[in-house]
């Protein structure tokens, strides 16, 4: 058997060897690494891989240690870590209790509306979704709403910050998609490809994710005329309503400046993410110190909450770094360019297979751990065949969405079982995630037959 023949063999071998331990229940960025190294060894022992080859491993982590548009991820995570505990969240979803109370479903409008604001200031799931479900889950309940619909809607809401600029997930596919596009370009014989920025693709999503909510909004009205009895209106007291106009703008103020500050300077040019996560950060201690709430406790709790998260993204990214690295030079991506070059329907059919494949992967696998793996592999291809990286990454980005509603693993399935009455069952909160997932897939396809909705905007801005 020829050696090209035995190393697409045992890529591909790898790729699936990878995905069975880890539905094992093994570390992903210790299985990635782990898997990736033994088959390297076995590549090595047919002679179809160099062992020198994990230098370049080494150079490709430094580079990501050393790449400035990174720092942006830890600082927006900062971010995000102040601002939920200075009580913005808790203060928007009681003001817009209040002002979208008195409508069937206004409840959870009102916690859609909330999601997207907090998506837009702070990006972080996690916290959105604890938040809501201690604030907003206990009133739906008290005002008799269907508990699968409530549970449904707060975590679909708080997984809008995956989409929503600013997004830690944009910036590490912008990155990946920008060398990515400059190495597939030169390969075409164009020295001076047109980079893709992080800016790019915040651009590109900023309508995909006003789709999204809009869809949400759609869904809680359909409810509210079609099965009132699931979100009934919950009146405001006459005297709760005096202050309404000076609490909503008390509310929605500070997010609106933080995210004009931090959004509107990405997308104006006047300055790089990593640039205007800075500010976001300032900010954000400058809010909550406003507040009362900046305490040398609460730095703390935000830092080493700050430190776990990057240091989990930054590993698994590592082990990803040796995997993409060994399946690229054991001929895999020869593999995937065959498979993908001959799937019916050309380019369009190879962009729905890799989307599809991605939102099976949701199911088992974290997003970051699925960009990490996915994107290198299949981006290089998708690319030669002309596909726009700005389309495909903002794609992504909204099909990775679902890997946070899909269960047996989707993390705000968990996070909100964690706040939850027992009284809400883990069945209840699978069940009323479904239509949600189904509204992420119908955003999607939308996205697929109109790309002008990702294209348009960064197009406008920066051409």
């Amino acid at each position: 058997m020829e050696p090209v023949v035995i190393g697409e063999i045992l890529a591909g071998l790898m790729f699936f060897g990878i995905i069975g331990f880890l539905l094992l229940g093994f570390p992903v960025a210790f299985t990635l690494a782990g898997v990736s190294l033994l088959f390297g060894l076995v590549g090595q022992w047919f002679g179809v891989f160099d062992p020198s080859n994990y230098g370049s491993v080494i150079n490709r982590y430094i580079g990501y240690m050393t790449n400035e548009v990174l720092v942006a991820v830890p600082l927006f995570i900062f971010m995000g870590m102040i601002l939920e505990r200075s009580k913005i969240a808790e203060q928007l979803l009681l003001t817009m209790g209040k002002l979208f109370g008195n409508l069937r479903g206004g409840l959870g409008m009102s916690v859609v509306i909330v999601g997207a604001l907090l998506a837009a200031s702070t990006g972080v799931v996690g916290a959105t979704v604890i938040t809501m479900g201690l604030i907003s889950l206990p009133a739906m309940l008290r005002a008799n709403y269907d508990p699968k619909l409530a549970s449904g809607v707060i975590c679909a809401s708080g997984t809008l910050g995956q989409i929503i600029p600013p997004s830690t997930v944009l910036i590490f596919m912008g990155d990946m998609l920008s060398g990515i596009n400059a190495q597939v370009q030169m390969s075409k014989g164009n020295f001076a490809p047109v980079p893709v920025s992080v800016g790019d693709l915040f651009a590109g999503a900023v309508l995909p994710g006003l789709l999204l909510v809009g869809l949400y909004l759609l869904w809680m009205i359909f409810k509210a005329i079609f099965h009132p009895e699931s979100c009934p209106a919950t009146p405001v007291p006459p005297e709760e309503k005096k202050n309404l106009a000076k609490e909503i703008a008390v509310a929605l103020l500070p997010p609106l400046l933080l995210i004009i500050a931090v959004l509107g300077s990405i997308l104006g040019g006047v300055a790089t993410p990593t640039e205007a996560a800075s500010v976001g950060a300032v900010g954000a201690m400058i809010l909550a110190g406003l507040r009362g709430r900046l305490s040398f406790g609460v730095l703390r709790e935000s830092v080493i909450a700050t430190a776990t998260m990057t240091c989990m993204v930054f590993i698994i990214l590592f082990g990803a770094s040796v995997f993409s690295i060994v399946f690229r030079l054991m001929g895999g991506d020869n593999l995937v360019h065959e498979f993908l070059s001959n799937v019916p329907g050309g380019v369009l059919g190879a962009v729905a297979l890799v989307m599809f494949v991605m939102f099976l992967l949701g199911f088992i696998l974290d997003t970051f751990e699925i960009i990490f793996i996915v994107i290198p592999i299949t981006a290089p291809i998708l690319l030669a065949l002309d596909v726009d990286p700005v389309w495909l990454g903002v794609l992504v980005g909204v099909n990775l969405q679902t890997s946070f509603l899909t269960p047996p693993f989707g993390f705000s399935l968990f996070y909100l079982r964690g706040v939850a009455p027992s009284h809400v069952s883990t069945g209840m909160i699978y069940r009323g995630v479904a239509p949600f997932v189904a509204l992420q897939v119908v955003a999607l396809a939308i996205m697929f037959m109109f790309p002008e909705i990702a294209t348009w905007l960064p197009r406008a801005i920066y051409n």
